[in-house]
């Protein structure tokens, strides 16, 4: 009998989309996978072809679902250095263009066997269970083990409405609450959730600690590892950090005189960041989006992100792991980020001109072994496990009966009111009307046809089946 735990890790997003909840759980799964102590399977969905394009950047698009696998595993082995050996599976899922992002179609629970279903990992278990509608993920798994990684809130108050806001809180805390034993923030920029901790269990693409290695070698030989000043890599929108940097730069031009910035990124917004850059006495030039491991990028000294939005920048870890300054605000999303040397905090915008100006004059310190290490893949899973204490020799299925016969009663009492409100959630999911109203697009309560067809479902629209 295979004794080993079984670890599905569903995400709402696939490469080649390069955002953070396609990239980090692939690099989770190939870390837990890794000893081969593990099962695990990364579920990430399936985009029809017309949805690909959309999505996907430089005309990529997939056939097949064994396409997509055979390009997302090619990818990883090229940064990772050593063959997967991990499990991918595919769920239908739909762009929505109002929210930017890939919601499920149907009960994506049942891409997993229920004699394989031990352990869930849901990446962004609110956004995976708004309109979840199915079998409960709490009943199905041993453990349910929620990753928070957006500040959901934060977006909607810029881009929407403070009640909006108020509305989601609510709406997160109450399917999180119902479909995850336990949560992990990845800091304390996200909303607060019932049972959660927070830790940071993401680590840096291999890449670009291994880019680091060659600039600590450059500076011990006595040659300057870092011949350009400063810069900032994000996508081109103006709520990921591009509003604050260029407000900082127009409102002390005079402190910052020479200074010279270089703004790397695609989004909707480009146009008009190039245009607010152009008003500028400083020289702030505007470039097209690239990858952040580009030869381009080494020789830059200085990384200057004023993100606020981001709950752990992943371009802050990767400049970190590349040996280079990061000046950032004092936020919590960047408090994992405060043990490196080369974090430069800063509290105001006086703050912001002085930590800016030092930084271009001063060189990076050189990463220890041990800070080398806290950035890796290998350290975020070490922590990853501690902290769901799956490294722990597992004791069974999660007792829902208390220990002491005198906690019975408000035990009870506390799990029939999760239950109601699972119910709650379970029938107004159930419709297609109530689903609308909640912001769910037409038709997402079962696959259609195409994507019954493309991912070898026996379950279509208005009919119920399970995995071929």
């Amino acid at each position: 009998m295979d004794k080993k735990q079984h670890i599905a890790i569903f995400t709402t997003a696939s490469l080649p989309w390069m955002t953070g909840t396609a990239v980090n759980p692939l690099f989770r799964a190939a870390y837990l996978s890794k000893d081969g102590e593990r099962n695990v399977t990364l579920v990430i969905p399936w985009l029809s072809l017309k949805e690909q394009v959309l999505v996907y950047p430089s005309n990529i698009t997939f056939r097949s679902p064994s396409e997509q696998e055979k390009y997302v595993r090619q990818w990883l082995e090229e940064r990772v250095g050593f063959a997967s050996c991990f499990s991918i599976r595919f769920y239908p899922g739909r762009f929505s263009r109002d929210k930017g992002s890939i919601l499920a179609v149907g009960d994506i629970s049942e891409i997993i066997p229920d004699e394989e279903a031990d352990i869930a990992v849901l990446e962004e278990p609110e956004h995976l269970t708004w309109f979840h509608h199915g079998k409960r993920w709490k009943v199905k798994f041993r453990l349910v083990v929620g990753i928070i990684h957006t500040n959901y809130l934060e977006y909607v108050k810029r881009e929407k409405s403070g009640m909006q806001a108020f509305l989601l809180k609510y709406a997160n805390s109450w399917v999180v609450n119902i479909y995850c034993h336990m949560v992990i923030r990845l800091s304390a920029a996200t909303q607060e959730y019932p049972k959660s901790i927070i830790c940071n269990v993401h680590g840096v693409n291999p890449k670009f600690l291994e880019i680091g290695k060659k600039k600590i070698a450059q500076q011990q030989n006595g040659k300057q590892a870092f011949t350009k000043g400063a810069y900032y890599i994000g996508k081109m929108v103006w709520s990921k950090g591009y509003k604050e940097l260029l407000k900082l730069l127009r409102d002390h031009q005079k402190e910052l005189a020479g200074l010279e910035v270089d703004l790397y990124g695609s989004g909707e917004d480009s146009d008009q960041v190039q245009e607010a850059a152009k008003k500028l006495e400083l020289a702030v030039r505007v470039h097209p989006g690239r990858d952040h491991s580009d030869p381009l990028f080494h020789d830059y000294k200085v990384f200057l992100n004023p993100s606020t939005t981001d709950v752990v920048c992943t371009t802050t870890a990767e400049a970190l792991a590349m040996g280079k300054i990061v000046v950032c605000a004092n936020h919590p999303s960047n408090e994992f980020f405060k043990q490196f040397p080369n974090c430069w905090t800063y509290d105001s915008s006086n703050g912001f001109v002085e930590a800016t100006r030092r930084a271009l004059a001063e060189e990076p310190a050189q990463l220890t072994d041990a800070h080398r290490h806290e950035l890796s893949w290998e350290s975020a899973t070490e922590r990853f496990l501690k902290v769901t204490k799956l490294d722990q020799v597992p004791t069974g299925k999660l007792s829902r009966s208390p220990s002491k016969n005198f906690m019975s009663t408000s035990f009870n009492m506390k799990r029939n009111m999760e239950d109601a409100s699972a119910y709650m959630h379970h029938v107004i999911s159930g419709f297609e009307a109530s689903r609308r109203m909640f912001g769910a697009f037409p038709g997402s309560l079962q696959p259609n046809e195409e994507q019954c067809k493309e991912l070898g479902l026996t379950v279509c629209a208005g009919k119920r089946g399970s995995r071929k």
